[in-house]
């Protein structure tokens, strides 16, 4: 009798060692399948079908520009444009603000968020498995109020057991949840990349202001410097009782404006210099960038894209192309909500009053099903699958409005650096005529011919025509840097990461995790962040 109980007590432990491994057997296969990229399981995808709207665009560009080919190139900008101008010290301070600068630095971070994102909203297609373990020592009242005469004062009690469960998501709302993200952050992604784009851009636009007060300080120099000479002789005039008091004083209060412009302008150019710092990563009071005489406008030319292939170039239309695809999937997980969601769970464990935990009377288990289907809720669903449609036409007209927004950004500086060269070359032609008239009036003057009303006059035309000739000259610098960020500054759309590259790690992956792998050319730093800090020295040489 004894022996047969025994065989029979073993026969449960064996059958029921079988049905843990099938069932653990069955919960792997499944965690397996599900980490898998292919959807395995059937499954309706509710979303609609989802194509960028094509536009009808010219076939060519209505401005003109001297910095662009005559007729279209296939040929693209190249990524370190700023090369184009063959100035060292630009490109010193653009390879310096993409090594260091926090703002983009910080856009690069942002897109990694977008990647962690995308793996907690996917990790819900896994099954999700936990483990607990309770112990506890409990005594109750000798005078506890209705307490049965043959219960014990103290209760031991010591639990261990698991529990999984798992949504085969049949409607694809995780999947479309999932796929959200990753355009999300493949919108990132595009935000990186004008945010690099902007940063170079914002550097060279500075950068040439900050040339365009040089040049004016050398020639307000210059013109205090003549102004001086000029006073010394209607000074030795007046003493020799050939000028009058009011001569002396005219060529005084020349000066003395002058050097309040020249003031000016120097303050000017000490806040373009520190903004300048501010985007290599450098503290204001370490960095310096030593002043020259002469604002020289480059030759270059760029290849002219055809306003079709444009939208390819911006990174601005590539992120709002990205977010409109984003509320594309956000239909489809509107709509599954309509349909039932289905859930299922295993749970099971072993728990006893002392240690003995692993015996076949002392187990637990528990399996089984959820349905849900919300049969009124007011009109909540309906509401919901409405307004993710209204945000999708929204996206549409956002869209649609940054794509006319970057037609108008090319075609504004086209025509400006079209116009501002033939300003800059008009005003070089007006300077040597007021550097004529104010050397005959010079010579007209010191021969008593002139008074010194005309040539404080000739001298103030002088100096405004040289001063507009290197504001214009700026202007046009700027102008061009302008349109090469509308042209997209080197960018292309194939840069961004493809929805695969978006996984920031494995599904089994528990090591290497400091930071994902780069994609789409964008890396962080995760173990030396501090490098940057130093304040006082550049990141590149």
């Amino acid at each position: 009798m004894i022996i047969g109980l025994r065989r029979r007590v073993k026969s449960d432990v064996s059958s029921m060692v079988r049905a843990t491994r099938r069932c653990s057997g069955l919960v792997l296969l499944v965690l397996n399948l599900s980490a898998c990229q292919s959807d395995w399981l059937p499954h309706a995808d509710l979303a609609p079908d989802y194509q960028p709207p094509q536009y009808v665009v010219p076939a060519s560009w209505h401005g003109a520009s001297p910095f662009v080919e005559a007729k279209p190139s296939d040929g693209e900008l190249r990524p370190d444009w700023w090369e184009l101008y063959d100035d060292p010290v630009l490109n010193r301070l653009e390879e310096q603000a993409m090594a260091a600068n926090p703002d983009l630095q910080a856009a690069a971070e942002r897109f990694v968020q977008a990647r962690d994102v995308m793996m907690k909203v996917r990790s819900q297609r896994i099954p999700q498995i936990g483990i607990g373990f309770d112990a506890s020592d409990n005594r109750i009242s000798d005078n506890r109020l209705f307490r049965a005469p043959d219960i014990s004062l103290e209760q031991s009690s010591v639990v261990a057991g698991g529990l999984a469960s798992w949504e085969p998501d049949f409607w694809s709302a995780i999947r479309n949840a999932t796929r959200v993200e990753t355009y999300r952050a493949e919108e990132r992604a595009a935000e990186w990349g004008l945010a690099r784009l902007s940063l170079q851009a914002e550097i060279g636009a500075n950068y040439f202001t900050l040339r365009g007060y040089d040049a004016q300080i050398a020639i307000y120099s210059q013109s205090i410097a003549l102004y001086k000479q000029s006073l010394e002789l209607v000074r030795a005039q007046f003493a020799g009782a050939i000028a009058s008091a009011l001569d002396v004083a005219r060529v005084e209060s020349l000066l003395f404006s002058t050097e309040t412009q020249l003031a000016r302008v120097q303050g000017q150019r000490q806040v373009t210099e520190q903004a300048i710092a501010v985007l290599v990563n450098m503290a204001p009071a370490s960095f310096t960038i030593k002043p020259v005489d002469d604002l020289r406008v480059a030759n270059f030319t760029i290849p002219q894209t055809i306003p079709s292939t444009l939208l390819e170039r911006r990174p601005d239309v590539a992120g709002m192309e990205r977010r409109m695809a984003q509320a594309n999937r956000a239909i489809g997980i509107a709509r599954a909500a309509f349909f039932p969601d289905v859930r299922f769970r295993v749970g099971g464990g072993f728990e006893d009053a002392g240690i003995n935990l692993i015996s076949l009377a002392n187990s637990f288990w528990s399996y089984g099903a959820t349905v849900a289907l919300p049969v009124f809720q007011g009109g909540y669903r309906r509401a919901q699958l409405q307004q993710a449609w209204s945000a999708y036409r929204e996206t549409e007209d956002r869209y649609r409005s940054t794509v006319l927004n970057a037609f108008r950004e090319v075609e504004n500086n086209l025509s400006l650096t079209n116009r501002l060269t033939v300003a800059a070359n008009r005003q070089d032609a007006a300077v040597g005529a007021t550097l004529k008239t104010q050397n005959l009036t010079t010579e007209l003057y010191q021969g008593g011919l002139a008074s010194s009303l005309e040539l404080i006059y000739a001298q103030v035309a002088t100096l405004t025509a040289r001063i507009d000739a290197v504001q214009i000259k700026a202007e046009l610098l700027r102008a061009s840097v302008a349109l090469i960020r509308a042209l997209g500054g080197g960018w292309n759309r194939e840069q961004l990461p493809t929805d695969e590259q978006i996984q920031p790690f494995g599904t089994f992956q528990y090591v290497d995790l400091d930071k994902p792998p780069p994609a789409g050319g964008i890396d962080v730093n995760a173990a030396n962040n501090w490098a940057n800090n130093d304040l006082t020295k550049p990141a590149v040489p």
